[in-house]
Order: structure tokens, then C-alpha cells, then sequence
């Protein structure tokens, strides 16, 4: 007797919570997991007293489904995905829905829904952000692939997610083939940024300011109540506050050495393979990639010496301030670049993304959640093909109105030798974004003068020239590789 709505493998702490989130909205849920004994204890535990149902194999599971059946895996990515899929064909039928909701990379996903459609098959690859709570009272869901699906999961979909405003939802339907994925992926690299930045204001004011962590955590609470409104600003209120066992504060005694799992890695490739300047996001890959060598910088700590520090003489309370809107300004400086990167992904791939939907989806529900999205959000309302959210009235503005408290910032920390390579990139990127003429037109001389690469001039663009710079080189000009 086919009786549930939808069906989840992968019974993980997000496949539980995930099931737990729908059962809540009304929708019957099918259970099951490789292996198997955890669905019994799910059933039996966490999801007593609920409508949720378990299957102890696929061929059981995909019986006890309603048509067009749904099936959703949230398993490890990579090859985990191709075994599910792979024996679930068998038992599918045309139309039947497949829905991937773990971190998967992108092109995956685009191979899987071409795959999948030869097969009669709806595949859907879509993001889930919000971590274990947000799984469980409303992820921010980001789904992409096969539109046709959309219909048959778009009420499930869109009663789990999280809510904002007057009650719209932190999900949409993203766009083809791994859109969804890729926006997930763009999302996560804009996390590390956002991560970078804090920790970058934390710096200033513990190593310039020498305030202590209690102290620092009332700014940030206060620093809440701002245009800077955001779920990680207002948990790093809470992180510096805590304190262990033993009465001290924690933070101090967690090892300076941050992991990663990949993917915002995974969005600065995109943006070398794209041609982009995500800037800020590559920085806070490689600042991870640098505060990993702990031994190393121990070391070099006891050879290595930095600038006379004098203690700081001005006034505590105009630099906080600085510091504020300069993580305010390198904060809008990131998101225009994670934008640029989604306008280029869709041209590239040719896909239709919806901006102010996708800042929409981000605006609740997710990690990086904050009220500057829904400005993201009004500024695609007003101008829906802006080019590029600094030329935006509202976010032209408020760079304006910070960029002194930005420099003064940048300009204090590198005379105290304190790391900032996100405040200083944002930086570089607005300078450089706003300069009409910049000097790669030497660039553009030294190629042509060591590999005969040529140039245009500004007066005959699209005209490539070559020159003979030396008197003794030729007159033939290489077309071959663009260095």
C-alpha cells in the first residue's frame, strides 16, 4: 500500500532532523539507511510517536511510495550518490523524482540530471544549508535540475524551509541542471569570507585594542543591532562570552588551525576557471590554508620580526567603529563578488538564475543569514540585470559612507603588522573596480615584448598589434596560447 509522501536515505544527523522537519508539516516519510539496523533505532527513538515509516530494503522502500515517487538522498558526496542511483533506476519508473541534497559538486549534478533524463528519470540536485538546526525547524533549501520536478516537491520543499518576512520561504526553484548545487557551493565560499572578516575584526581588537573577551563580546552583541544583523555575528557574541569548566574563557584555548571541507575551495577554482575576481573568497581559503601551518608559524614566529609596536594612541571607541564598517564594506565587497561568479556560471552554462530569489533563499535559514540580504534582494527588485551589486544606490552608498573608517582600519593594521587579508583584498578589489585605467596595459607591452603576444590600442580595439620592441626581433606575432 503506497502511503508516504516522500522517501529519505541517509540517516544521519541531517537525514533525521530532515525527516523530523516534514513529518512535522504533515507529509509521511519513508526511513531508510544502508545499514539498516539504524532505521529500527531511528524508529524506535527519535522518531517514536510519529508518522514516520521505515524500509528495511530499496525494492521495500520504493513500494510504500505515492506516485510520481520521491526520493530524496542525503548521503556523502561522490560516488555514495552514483551506488544510490544506480540501484534505484531498476525500481523507478518514468517521472519518478530523485533529489540529492548533499554537498555535491556541481558538475556532478549536471552529469546525473543528463543521465537521469535518458532514463525517463527527474534528478534534482539541490543545496541544504542551516546545519543540524536548520534541518530540523527550516534549512534554507536551493533546488536545481530537472524543472519538471519542481511541481511534485515544491510544496514539501517549501513548507520545511525556513521563513522570513510574511512568511515567504527560504526556498526556490534555483535553475537547470546543477544550478543549485553551484549556488550552494557560491554560498559556502561567501561563509568562509563572511568567517575571515570576523575573525579579522576579532584580531584588531584583541592584538591593537588589547580588549578582553568579555568586552569584545558586548561589541559584537552590540554591533548585532547594526546593518551587520547576522547569525554569525550574533553567535561570535556568544563564542567569545563562553567560558569552559574550569571558569576561563574557551576561544583562547582552541587551536589556531581551521579545517575545510572543500567547498569554498571549490568556489575560488570556479572563479580562476571563470575568470572572475573572487578575491575575498580565495583569501579566506588560503588564510585557512595558512593558520594550518600552527608548528610552522611557531617557529617562524621566534625568527621573524615585525613592526616596533607602540601601544595604540587613539581613541578605542572611534576604531571600533572603523572596524565595524570596514567588515561592513568588505562584507558588501564579498557578496559582489559571489554574484559576479553567479552571473558568469549562468551565462557560461546558460542558465537562468533569479539573484533576488536566490538572496531571498540565504535571507533566513542559513549560516551566513542576515538582514544585508534582503538589501541584495531590493537591488535586484530594482534594477533585475544589474551588473554588479557595488553599482547599486543603496550599496554605492554605504561603501561611500565606510570607505574612510576602511582605510584608517587597513592603514592602522598593517602599521601594528596584524594579517588582514580579507579587509585588504576588499580593498584592492574596490580601488581596483573603480579605476577607469589600470597599468596592465604594461602587462599587455611586456608580453608582447617577450613572446610577441600583442596589444590593442585604446583607439583601435579589437585590432591586435605587434611590435618589434628591440630592432632585432621579428616581425610575426604569436597567436597560438594566450599566457
Amino acid at each position: 500500500m503506497a502511503e508516504a509522501d516522500i522517501a529519505l536515505i541517509g540517516l544521519a544527523v541531517m537525514g533525521q532532523n530532515l525527516i523530523l522537519n516534514m513529518n512535522d508539516h504533515g507529509f509521511v516519510v519513508c526511513a531508510f539507511n544502508r545499514t539498516v539496523s539504524k532505521v529500527d533505532d531511528f524508529l524506535a527513538k527519535e522518531a517514536k510517536g510519529t508518522k514516520v515509516i521505515g524500509a528495511h530494503s530499496l525494492e521495500e522502500m520504493v513500494s510504500k511510495l505515492k506516485k510520481p515517487r520521491r526520493v530524496m538522498l542525503l548521503v556523502k558526496a561522490g560516488s555514495a550518490v552514483d551506488d544510490f542511483i544506480n540501484k534505484l533506476v531498476p525500481l523507478l519508473s518514468c517521472g519518478d523524482i530523485i533529489i540529492d541534497g548533499g554537498n555535491s559538486e556541481y558538475r556532478d549534478t549536471t552529469r546525473r540530471c543528463k543521465e537521469l533524463k535518458e532514463k525517463g528519470i527527474l534528478f534534482v540536485g539541490s543545496g541544504v544549508s542551516g546545519g543540524e538546526e536548520g534541518a530540523r525547524y527550516g534549512p534554507s533549501l536551493m533546488p536545481g535540475g530537472a524543472k519538471e520536478a519542481w511541481p511534485h516537491i515544491k510544496t514539501i520543499f517549501q513548507s520545511i524551509a525556513a521563513k522570513v518576512g510574511t512568511g515567504e520561504p527560504c526556498c526556490d526553484w534555483v535553475g537547470d541542471e546543477g544550478a543549485g548545487h553551484f549556488v550552494k557551493m557560491v554560498h559556502n565560499g561567501i561563509e568562509y569570507g563572511d568567517m575571515q572578516l570576523i575573525c579579522e575584526a576579532y584580531h584588531l581588537m584583541k592584538d591593537v585594542l588589547a580588549m578582553d573577551h568579555d568586552e569584545m563580546s558586548k561589541v559584537f552583541q552590540e554591533w548585532n543591532k547594526t546593518e551587520l544583523d547576522s547569525f554569525l555575528i550574533e553567535i561570535t557574541a556568544d563564542i567569545l562570552k563562553f567560558r569552559d569548566t574550569d571558569g576561563k574563557h574557551l576561544l583562547p584555548k582552541i587551536r589556531d588551525s581551521a579545517g575545510q571541507k572543500g567547498t569554498g575551495k571549490w568556489t575560488a577554482i570556479s572563479a580562476l576557471e571563470y575568470g572572475m575576481p573572487v578575491t575575498l573568497i580565495g583569501e579566506a581559503v588560503f588564510a585557512r590554508c595558512l593558520s594550518s601551518l600552527k608548528d610552522e608559524r611557531v617557529q617562524a614566529n621566534k625568527v621573524l620580526s615585525g613592526p616596533k609596536t607602540q601601544a595604540f594612541t587613539g581613541n578605542k571607541e572611534a576604531f571600533l567603529e572603523d572596524i565595524r564598517k570596514a567588515l561592513y564594506a568588505s562584507k558588501i565587497i564579498s557578496y559582489a563578488q559571489g554574484f559576479m561568479l553567479l552571473r558568469q556560471a549562468a551565462k557560461e552554462f546558460g542558465w537562468t538564475l533569479n539573484y533576488g530569489a536566490i538572496a531571498l533563499m540565504w535571507r533566513g535559514g542559513c549560516i551566513i543569514r542576515s538582514v544585508f540580504l534582503g538589501k541584495i534582494k531590493e537591488a535586484f527588485d530594482r534594477t533585475p540585470d544589474l551588473q554588479n551589486l557595488l553599482l547599486d544606490v543603496f550599496f554605492k552608498t554605504a561603501v561611500e559612507n565606510s570607505q574612510d573608517s576602511w582605510r584608517r582600519t587597513v592603514s592602522t593594521g598593517v602599521q601594528m603588522g596584524i594579517p588582514m587579508p580579507c579587509f585588504t583584498t576588499a580593498l584592492a578589489f574596490y580601488d581596483g573596480y573603480r579605476h577607469g585605467t589600470l597599468p596592465a596595459n604594461l602587462i599587455q607591452a611586456q608580453r608582447d615584448y617577450f613572446g610577441a603576444h600583442t596589444y590593442e590600442l585604446l583607439s583601435k580595439p579589437g585590432e591586435f598589434i605587434h611590435t618589434n620592441w628591440t630592432g632585432h626581433g621579428g616581425n610575426v606575432s604569436s597567436s597560438s596560447y594566450n599566457a
